[in-house]
């Protein structure tokens, strides 16, 4: 088993951001320029910050269970179990995270005709 330390993402920062970006179709695609060892490590890690776990569970997705299990032991069983029994639309779409409203500040604090002196 190799899990990695805690705060090491197993791929570039570019990578990532392009990961967490891709629309449910090109996800699937970036994730087959990753190796299935890197993958593993990579769904682990983003398994285990929150918001990047729905992503992560979509990584998980398309890993192997002992790939899982060499990279976070008994965590990894646990993340692929959890990968295999989520359920989704069409295979990797549930990485999409769905964002609340933005609500602006209003009230007392906001009062843009006071004017500041």
């Amino acid at each position: 088993m190799s899990v990695l330390a805690e705060g090491v993402c197993p791929v570039s920062d570019h990578l990532l951001g392009r990961l967490y970006r891709a629309s449910p179709e090109g996800l699937p695609v970036l994730l087959r320029t990753v190796p299935p060892a890197t993958r593993a490590a990579l769904a682990y890690y983003c398994s285990r910050r929150v918001h990047l776990e729905s992503i992560g569970l979509a990584i998980a997705s398309t890993c192997d269970e002992r790939d899982l299990y060499e990279h976070a032991g008994l965590a990894g069983l646990a993340l692929f179990a959890k990968a295999r029994a989520e359920p989704t639309n069409a295979g990797t779409d549930r990485h999409i995270v769905r964002r609340g409203n933005v609500s602006l500040a209003s009230g007392a604090l906001w009062n843009p005709s006071r004017s500041l002196d």
